[in-house]
């Protein structure tokens, strides 16, 4: 039985993002179940508005790189900050760009049967909840399963120590829980 992998990220491009903090904190419960986990930063992978104009072009590089990662990985953990009560252009945009099929691929190679967990920080009162919802929709429209398991962070601009470690315990707990949970089932599901 082969080790599961999860690729994890934030919807987010911003450095000091919450949302980057607090996968990353998901991530390292993930990896201590035992599931091989990636983490990447959508800043290291610019991509220009999707366009199927410019797609006739050619795909751009960085579109095709972060297609074959979401590829190789079982399942997601996404931290998503909410813009506007939806997620980030930034996260759409790479969503859109990963799930265009390339000739002789099947439709949805880097979604279809693949599992994720979501999470969201917001400085205000919900923690970015409302745009969950949005995103749990994107997802299981492209034939993902999204496990039930979330959890929205608010005031996140206090949540955090300097070393991006979350400070309540419990808090903490609910979020390695989230890495842990898709852990678990991929452990089951994949194989």
């Amino acid at each position: 039985m082969s080790t599961p992998h999860i690729l994890a990220f934030a919807g987010s491009l911003r450095a000091g993002s919450f949302n980057k903090k607090l996968v990353r904190c998901a991530a390292s419960a993930a990896e201590a179940a035992g599931t091989k986990v990636t983490i990447i930063n959508l800043d290291d992978y610019a991509l220009p508005v999707f366009d199927e104009d410019l797609e006739k072009e050619g795909t751009p590089e960085n579109a095709t790189k972060l297609k074959a990662l979401m590829r190789e990985a079982d399942g997601f953990l996404i931290a998503s900050p909410e813009y506007n009560s939806s997620v980030s252009a930034a996260l759409k945009n790479a969503i859109d760009w990963a799930s265009r099929p390339a000739e002789g691929e099947p439709m949805l190679a880097a979604f279809a049967g693949k599992a994720a967990v979501l999470m969201a920080a917001s400085p205000g009162a919900l923690g970015g909840l409302r745009g969950l919802v949005h995103l749990k929709a994107i997802l299981g429209n492209i034939q993902v399963t999204v496990l039930p398991q979330q959890f929205a962070l608010s005031k996140a601009f206090e949540a955090f120590d300097d070393e991006g470690k979350l400070k309540d315990e419990k808090t903490a707990a609910r979020v390695a829980d989230l890495g842990s949970s898709l852990a678990a089932f991929l452990a089951k599901h994949v194989g």
